[in-house]
């Protein structure tokens, strides 16, 4: 059993520009003994030196951009610790025009900071830096009313903002943990208690986070781990593939049966690992961590690992989402965007608009488009299936970015999916199984009988480039060498009109094929993922091999072979017997 880690806690600190986060943090920093050995020292002696008056925000400058304009542009972690737990605080920018780094770096916080300045009052960002953690899931949010120097610590002016703010967070369903009256500059209520507001009877900001729920919840949800990569070693013999990832929520064990979606392909974990460590056996929530698997599968960044028995993930291509817009251009139809859901990215149209809302005003208004920092309902449809959890069940997996022409333009929650007008794999697809008969003979006994292992090649690629050369010859080939084959021509693809339907049908032939121990080879131009998911939850993954022939658009399809269009076609046929025969299919 691994160490419990959840004495770890992620907190992203907002505010609008100038309203003082960045003393606040430099306050939590200095008065906890977080910094650095000399650290304070030296910034003292940078300002003494060039006769400028100390700040504690000075430091958290260690950007010249920041230092240049005063304004925090980028998300900055910075770490201090209390006896009870250790904090990870995410300085997420407050200036409008980096609303876009906020929502990255709020993505991952467990709760907030929102500092409003007693001076200037609740701005519109305020609110928009609310509205975004409303989005975001945070449910925990305490408001820190900053500068209380400023305004002689004057209980009627914290109690006017404090209550102008308060409605604001219930009308977006939002209520705040506390209202906290501090001084960043002078460190009343930041770290220590302060006689200058005896009125206030409450938490300092460092109690108070300590009173905060922190991810040991996290641990005991559903499992669900967004695969960054499969490493695989091969110095000194080591032969592991490793499956690697943050833990968003739940535990993992040694013996589990992790599902892998979209996909749908299925092993067990062998072993969970570590570097220079020893080997758990189990891992939880909040944890970076690879495990190996029993039985290898090919898997790909962006798959989604669960546990079979826990409740599924969706999968979908069509989400209806909140989000918050921060393009330099509208949201439209015309547009092309791709969205990111943990490490899933696909391309994303809009649909429909709902409705859209001012984040700070309320307003609402319908129309087709959504205009910079506004708050809106959208549905999108897109290019592949991706696997996410609706936000009211598992916050972590339902969030996502959208980004236009490589900039991070927009962010929110999926509520829901929505039926696309396919069937799903594996669903009302499952009813081509329902009549098939069981054989006297087993798939087993006919390999052992005909030396070779069932198998479905699918050869694929664009559309101008000829596959159906290569399903021949790999035929003809094949049976002359004694292979139990058959080629299944498909036709033309550009005739198909019902994709999923087709697919059904294909993967309903080739099983029969498949029974009778046959290798099948089929052709199909640009097949997508929507395709070989069918495919793969009606026949199986391991039954199963991809060739692509040329260049491929999608590096993120799980292809066995790849092999170059300008090969010959007996090269090409050579490197396809080399593949069944490492599958073990065949022997050469």
């Amino acid at each position: 059993m691994v160490k419990n880690n959840f004495d770890n806690m992620n907190i992203v600190i907002v505010g609008h520009v100038d309203h003082g986060k960045s003393t606040i943090i430099g306050r939590l920093l200095a008065d906890t003994n977080s910094l650095p050995e000399g650290k304070l020292e030296q910034v003292k002696e940078t300002c003494r030196r060039n006769a400028k008056p100390f700040e504690y925000a000075f430091l958290l400058d260690a950007l010249k951009e920041e230092q240049a304009q005063g304004i925090t542009i980028d998300a900055a972690r910075v770490f201090f610790k209390t006896p009870k737990r250790k904090y990870i605080i995410i300085d997420a920018p407050g200036h409008i025009e980096f609303l876009k780094n906020m929502v990255t770096g709020a993505a991952r916080a467990e709760a907030a900071l929102l500092v409003i300045d007693a001076h200037e009052g609740v701005m519109e960002n305020s609110k928009r830096h609310g509205y975004l953690l409303s989005m975001l899931g945070i449910k925990q949010v305490v408001v820190l009313v900053n500068k209380m120097d400023l305004i002689d610590y004057s209980q009627a002016r914290y109690e006017q903002i404090a209550a102008e703010y308060k409605a604001f967070l219930s009308e977006i369903g939002l209520e705040a943990n506390s209202f906290i009256p501090v001084s960043g500059f002078m460190g009343d209520l930041v770290a220590a208690a302060s006689d200058k507001m005896p009125w206030y009877q409450g938490e300092t900001v460092l109690e108070k986070l300590d009173l905060l729920d922190n991810k040991k919840e996290a641990q005991n949800q559903v499992f669900r781990m967004p695969v960054q990569g499969v490493y695989k070693f091969t110095a000194g013999g080591d032969d592991r593939r490793i499956v690697a990832g943050t833990i968003d929520s739940g535990r993992v064990k040694v013996g589990d049966e992790v599902a892998f979606y979209p996909s749908g392909k299925k092993s067990r974990v062998k072993s969970i690992e570590r570097f220079n460590g020893p080997e758990p056996d189990e891992d939880l929530a909040g944890s970076a961590t690879g495990f190996t698997l029993e039985e290898q599968v090919y898997l790909t960044r962006g798959e989604l690992a669960c546990i079979t028995g826990e409740a599924k993930p969706e999968v979908s291509t069509r989400i209806k989402t909140k989000l918050f817009w921060l393009g330099k251009k509208d949201l439209n139809k015309d547009r092309r965007y791709h969205i990111k859901i943990g490490t899933q990215k696909a391309a994303a149209e809009l649909d429909e608009v709902i409705t859209v809302l001012d984040a700070s005003t309320l307003a609402t208004a319908t129309r087709q488009y959504v205009q910079r920092h506004e708050v809106a309902e959208v549905i999108f449809n897109l290019g592949k299936e991706i696997a996410l959890d609706k936000a009211e069940n598992l916050i972590e997996t339902s969030r996502f970015v959208l980004v236009d022409n490589y900039e991070i333009s927009g962010g929110g929650i999926v509520v829901d999916t929505l039926e696309d007008g396919h069937n799903r794999p594996g669903e009302k697809l499952s009813g081509i199984k329902a009549g098939w008969s069981g054989s006297a003979v087993t798939r087993e006994e006919r390999a052992v009988r005909f030396a070779q292992k069932q198998m479905l090649i699918l050869i694929s690629g664009k559309r101008d480039i000829e596959k159906k050369n290569l399903a021949g010859y790999l035929e003809r080939g094949l049976f002359i060498e004694g292979r139990v084959v058959y080629n299944l021509d498909l036709g033309a693809d550009d005739a198909i009109k019902d994709r999923a339907a087709f697919w059904g049908k294909v993967a309903e032939a080739s099983n029969i094929l498949l029974n009778a121990g046959n290798i099948v080879i089929t052709t199909s131009d640009d097949l997508g993922h929507r395709d070989l998911n069918i495919i793969n939850s009606l026949i199986g993954v391991q039954d199963t091999k991809l060739v692509w022939i040329g260049e491929k658009d999608d590096h993120n399809m799980p292809i066995d072979l790849h092999i170059d269009e300008n090969e010959t076609t007996e090269s090409m046929y050579l490197q396809v017997k080399k593949m069944l025969a490492d599958a073990k299919a065949v022997l050469l």
